[in-house]
């Protein structure tokens, strides 16, 4: 897409007069609503948000105070061709200074502080694991170019363990790709697929984590907060404790029209009627759904509801009125496959953790990205964010955050399983791994809180499935609804990012509206055949290429000899 394409949409007769009711209060809202003022010409007056709890942002989520500790449920990495995400944040004022963007100030950020990973694995408590390669042989190298090539149906609902061959499950590969992604060996090989074409061009620096991107704060404080504002400038509603138990539609034939919207607000049923000119759009499914903290002396508690879950319950319900709704069953009907604890830890005054990571790993906060504990039987992972990592954060204390992907193992210093453990317990199993065992007296001395957060569905969306079990973000034979976020079908880019939840508002406000707007290309990177080479040399080791000696020798003294 040009920028031939980059074109103002027509004000649509009738516009002033209809209404949009944004279902969920997370990012695909948030960012249907900027694309509905925008490009839609909607006044923000007639959006409403409906959003369960008092908070926005939904995952992309952070709070606290220095007194009680912070928590940040987790951050989704971000990179250079998030198109949708930065043609978003492109015209969304600072918050501190208007006359600059969040992207501005985003890239200028990334330009003076990049990630670039020193220290990727550790082991044997504290020891730096050799990360300078993928690790990968040729046979391995060959079935990541089978998966390449072969078709989302053919590979259906095959899962990871069930396509590679067990050896790659231990390559170094897929230690870095595991760590960043968050996949375990049964989820769905079709979102490594996924993930392998979209960023083919991220792969040759994927050992030092090179091309990711951070924010100046936690992703609620630098991109929803800015984003927050600006809608509420807009006039747009934020309509808290509002919970959506069911939508009313009229279906005649192959069409469906939303005509009521059911809620309880505050705990009262109320029905909001809809007319036919109106818009609905649901954020079907939840990554953070039915999460529970805890904190330094308790777990966090798994929530093991099936009947309160909010707006997967909903989802439950719309699928039953229509096929076309998806299937919510095959991602939340197992949370044994797709929960995962992650866990905050605040200290204040801190003269050990924060200088021993600097040593061990060389890399300054903000800087290096996830560290991966290659031999914890929880797989381990921790990040040092830049400081402050809260706007609100005074300067003596620091925050860290760390996760792990296996929380139904047993610790290998805390002999008990990850998801039974006290946040003291997780810090003390994290200090063990980093080489800080014999100094956790001193580091509980300076140690806050550690809140845990047990996540039932943070990996739900790369449970295995299959064409029709994610609605279309615009159902056939829709008038006015329309699906956004993680559990709505956007072709070619790849779930537990925020550009697939913005894309996906996107691509409804556009079809909903008719808007003459194309919706932006997901970056075509797999199609470029200069990151394809670079690509397979970097999974075989750097090693010289047959292709290179043959494509020399064919192309020597052209102007295709420069470009590959």
């Amino acid at each position: 897409m040009g920028t031939y394409q980059r074109i103002h949409p027509q004000v649509q007769e009738g516009i002033a007069s209809r209404k949009a009711y944004l279902v969920g209060g997370g990012i695909g809202s948030l960012s249907a609503a900027a694309f509905l003022i925008r490009d839609g010409h909607m006044p923000g007056r007639n959006i409403h948000i409906l959003e369960q709890s008092a908070v926005y942002g939904g995952s992309m989520d952070g709070a606290g105070n220095a007194k009680d500790g912070y928590s940040a449920r987790g951050g989704r990495e971000i990179e250079e061709h998030f198109e949708c995400f930065m043609e978003l944040f492109g015209f969304i004022p600072s918050l501190t200074n208007p006359d600059r963007t969040v992207l501005d100030e985003f890239r200028e950020l990334n330009l003076a502080e990049p990630i670039e990973s020193h220290c990727r694995l550790v082991e044997k408590q504290g020891t730096p694991a050799d990360f300078s390669s993928l690790g990968l042989s040729t046979a391995h190298a060959l079935q990541l170019g089978k998966l390449t090539l072969a078709t989302e149906e053919r590979l259906g609902s095959v899962t990871i363990e069930q396509f590679f061959d067990p050896s790659f499950l231990e390559t170094n590969f897929w230690y870095f790709w595991r760590s960043m992604f968050a996949f375990e060996n049964w989820h769905s090989v079709v979102e490594v697929k996924r993930y392998m074409e979209r960023f083919m061009h991220l792969i040759s620096g994927m050992n030092q984590l090179k091309g990711i991107l951070h924010t100046e704060y936690n992703q609620f404080d630098s991109l929803i907060l800015p984003l927050m504002k600006w809608l509420e400038r807009e006039g747009v509603h934020f309509d808290k404790g509002h919970e959506v138990t069911d939508l009313e539609l009229s279906m005649s034939g192959d069409e469906k029209v939303v005509t009521a919207i059911q809620v309880q607000v505050n705990g009262s049923p109320k029905t909001i009627p809809v007319t036919r000119g109106d818009l609905v759009m649901v954020t079907n499914g939840s990554m953070t759904e039915n999460s529970t903290l805890g904190d330094l002396d308790h777990p966090a508690v798994l929530n093991r509801s099936v009947t309160e879950r909010g707006c997967w319950s909903l989802w439950e319900k719309l699928a039953a009125k229509s096929p076309d709704f998806g299937r919510p069953e095959v991602f939340c009907g197992d949370i044994d496959k797709s929960k995962w604890l992650s866990f905050t830890m605040t200290f204040t005054d801190d003269e050990i953790v924060f200088p021993y990571l600097l040593e061990l790993t060389g890399d300054a906060p903000g800087m290096g990205g996830v560290v991966t504990i290659k031999d914890s039987s929880w797989m381990m992972s921790w990040t040092a964010p830049k400081q402050p990592h809260f706007i609100n954060q005074p300067d003596n204390v620091k925050v860290l955050w760390a996760y792990g992907l296996f929380p139904d193992a047993e610790g290998d210093y805390i002999k008990k399983k990850m998801s039974d453990c006290t946040g003291r317990e997780l810090l003390e199993e994290l200090c063990y791994h980093m080489g800080l065992a014999d100094r956790i007296p001193g580091i509980l001395e300076h140690t806050t809180n550690v809140i845990p957060c047990m996540m039932p569905y943070i990996t739900a969306q790369f449970m295995p499935r299959v064409l029709g079990d994610r609605p279309q973000v615009v159902p056939q034979g829709s008038v006015n609804l329309a699906f956004l976020g993680q559990f709505a079908e956007v072709p070619d880019d790849c779930v537990f990012t925020v550009e697939y939840s913005v894309r996906s508002a996107m691509m409804a406000v556009y079809n909903l509206l008719a808007l003459d707007k194309e919706v932006i290309p997901v970056h075509p990177s797999k199609y470029d055949v200069r990151v394809l080479l670079t690509a397979l040399r970097t999974c075989l080791g750097n090693k010289p290429l047959p292709l290179d000696k043959t494509l020399g020798e064919l192309l020597a003294g052209t102007v295709l000899s420069k470009m590959i």
